[in-house]
């Protein structure tokens, strides 16, 4: 059983002794410090609560809504909803905040509360510690029976939140139209499965063939969408002489594509392509994390833009971007940001836009693929002891490398020419992470074990 309990949410496997795993004691304790937390922060009492498609979600949605209306908190329960979907709706609503019920791309057993603010977006790294405050001294009280909050069903947020959608000026629907497409999409038996068909068809796309796209929560395989956990998709794009598959982690929070002769178009592209198209048409800068692709600065550059880098974290590229007034940002895992519908992940925004690029240029996924810079990301660890001092370690790499362009805003990135490595501690074990990215798999890799090599020794291993 596993419980984690960070400044964005609270996630967890289902089950087990509390504390433990994600039990519904857990989740009472946790919703009654959001509620409170967000009642002192903005006065109002109206939070917005939606879910994908997981087993627990039932389970957890009633003690969610539940433990609110104990805490005279009335709830506007969205259901079987989407990430970016609960981030649209809680300004709409007026709301003082949302909880979106899903554990994104973990396995079936996980389930988790990620926690918004008034504006539809993950809390900061003061309100999370507030809250989790809170949490651990339980300092929370509950309404008189005539002061109980109420729970209002609203299934209108899949219509708005892809009206919103086509109302962008990007977004070209008779171009997509007219390109007659053939998209196979993986929606992984979660909520994607209800709102990519509807995207798709409100974009007038005619052929859509369905891939595990019943929400019942039973994911066919895991659900992150990585090149080997897209096999059938692949499969599917090739059999039915697709132009392109789509496929979205559990809640749509994350997008890759398929090409046409199924290979894959590769997750850190899908950010490179979507800004290309922004770019190409409203000049500006953009924001990734560290540890995504250089590809994105090489397209922003040659666009005329500046490109920024962020810690990792969407809460830290969104600080970013609007601190740079970036017209477009995200992260490598395949997740866009589109500020002028929202600061979130958005898949549905993201294969609107995606489409709109593909229809306007003309030719195959894959030939749009070859235009962009090639590179390769290796991913790699070192696991030490315990006792070891890891920030003192990090400094003396950084000493080694202080002739070299770094920074330290997140770990330790150091950039050779258009090569790069950033090394991050986890805040769980005693382990450094290694994301090394070159023009090829042979130079990522030859980079990362030489760092791993001076790592050893500096520890005289």
């Amino acid at each position: 059983m596993t419980l984690i309990k960070s400044i964005s949410g609270i996630r967890g496997t289902i089950g087990g002794a509390a504390g433990e795993g994600l039990t519904p004691l857990d989740i009472v304790k946790f919703t009654s410090a959001y509620g409170t937390w967000a009642i002192r922060k903005t006065g109002k009492n109206k939070i917005v609560v939606g879910r994908d498609a997981r087993i627990s979600g039932s389970m957890v949605n009633s003690l969610v809504t539940g433990t609110l209306q104990g805490l005279g908190i009335d709830v506007i329960d969205l259901g079987l909803s989407t990430t970016p979907t609960v981030e649209v709706a809680v300004p709409l609503e007026d709301a003082a905040g949302g909880i979106i019920l899903t554990a994104s791309h973990n396995p079936k057993q996980w389930n988790a509360l990620k926690l918004l603010n008034h504006e539809g977006e993950f809390i900061s790294d003061a309100d999370g510690k507030e809250v989790l405050n809170i949490a651990e001294s339980s300092d929370f009280s509950y309404a008189d029976v005539n002061d109980l909050g109420k729970v209002i069903q609203d299934n209108s947020y899949l219509k708005k939140h892809i009206d919103l959608v086509l109302a962008l000026p990007l977004v070209d629907i008779a171009a997509i139209k007219k390109a007659n497409f053939n998209i196979v999409i993986d929606c992984v038996n979660s909520t994607g499965g209800l709102f990519v068909p509807a995207l798709l068809e409100a974009l007038g796309v005619k052929t859509i063939h369905k891939l595990y796209c019943e929400p019942d929560g039973n994911f066919p395989h895991n659900p992150e969408p990585l090149p080997e956990n897209l096999l059938a998709l692949s499969q599917e794009v090739v059999k039915n002489r697709a132009d392109l598959g789509i496929a979205v982690d559990p809640d749509v929070d994350r997008l890759a594509f398929v090409c046409e002769d199924g290979n894959m178009f590769g997750e850190e592209y899908t950010l490179v392509a979507v800004a290309d198209y922004v770019l190409k048409n409203k000049k500006g800068n953009t924001v990734s994390n560290l540890s995504s692709t250089r590809a994105l600065r090489d397209v922003t550059e040659n666009a005329g833009g500046e490109y920024h880098a962020a810690a990792v974290g969407e809460v830290n590229v969104v600080n970013k971007m609007k601190e740079v007034h970036a017209v477009i940002g995200g992260e490598g895992n395949g997740g866009v940001i589109y500020p002028e519908l929202h600061y979130g992940r958005d898949a549905l925004v993201g294969i609107a836009l995606f489409l709109t690029h593909l229809a306007k240029y003309g030719k195959s996924v894959s030939n749009l693929r070859s235009t962009y810079p090639g590179y390769y990301i290796s991913k790699n660890k070192i696991t030490l002891t315990p006792e070891m001092d890891i920030d003192a370690l990090l400094l003396k790499v950084e000493e080694k490398y202080k002739k070299q362009p770094h920074t330290t805003i997140d770990g330790l990135k150091i950039e050779f020419d258009k090569e790069w490595v950033h090394l991050r501690r986890s805040n769980t074990e005693p382990i450094i992470r290694i994301y090394s990215e070159g023009n090829s798999e042979t130079v990522a890799e030859s980079l990362a074990n030489k760092i791993i090599g001076d790592i050893k020794e500096i520890l005289h291993l």
